[in-house]
């Protein structure tokens, strides 16, 4: 990419990364203009004085226009979500990723330690309680067959 290029890409990002932009250009993303107070509740949990700053941004940029109607993308900011529109589908899948995290089951925790992990913190007791026991060393195998009883 070229030094132009890369100017031209940091540029917007940083304006998508001011406090709520990418979320306004997200409520008016099915092109129905819409009031001050409705792109207000469509971002939700946004100040009028944030919203304000970011359509004030967003026209100057040329992503947002505001007509008889209200708030609606320009063409150029259509544009732009459309190239953003994998964001849903990518969404999608990454929420359920992370809801199988962390329905995942936890692995059990052992209540004493076990041979196979020398390496895992003693656990905090009590003050004054004994240390717990160290792990018990793994029997060597017996080099002595078993007894045939002859049954």
């Amino acid at each position: 990419m070229s030094t132009k290029e890369n100017a031209a890409v940091s540029q917007l990002l940083a304006l998508l990364e001011a406090r709520y932009a990418l979320r306004v250009l997200w409520a008016l993303r099915d092109g129905h203009a819409q009031t001050f107070r409705l792109l207000q509740d469509s971002v939700g949990s946004i100040t009028p004085n944030t919203l304000n700053t970011r359509i004030k941004e967003l026209r100057e940029a040329g992503l947002v226009s505001h007509g008889g109607d209200g708030y609606s993308l320009t063409v150029s900011g259509q544009d732009l979500l459309k190239r953003l529109s994998d964001l849903q589908a990518f969404a999608g899948k990454w929420q359920l990723g992370q809801v199988k995290k962390a329905a995942a089951p936890a692995a059990p925790t052992p209540a004493a330690p076990s041979s196979s992990s020398p390496s895992a913190p003693p656990s905090s007791s009590s003050p004054g309680a004994p240390p717990p026991a160290p792990p018990a060393a793994p029997s060597p195998p017996s080099s002595v067959p078993p007894l045939d009883t002859g049954n």
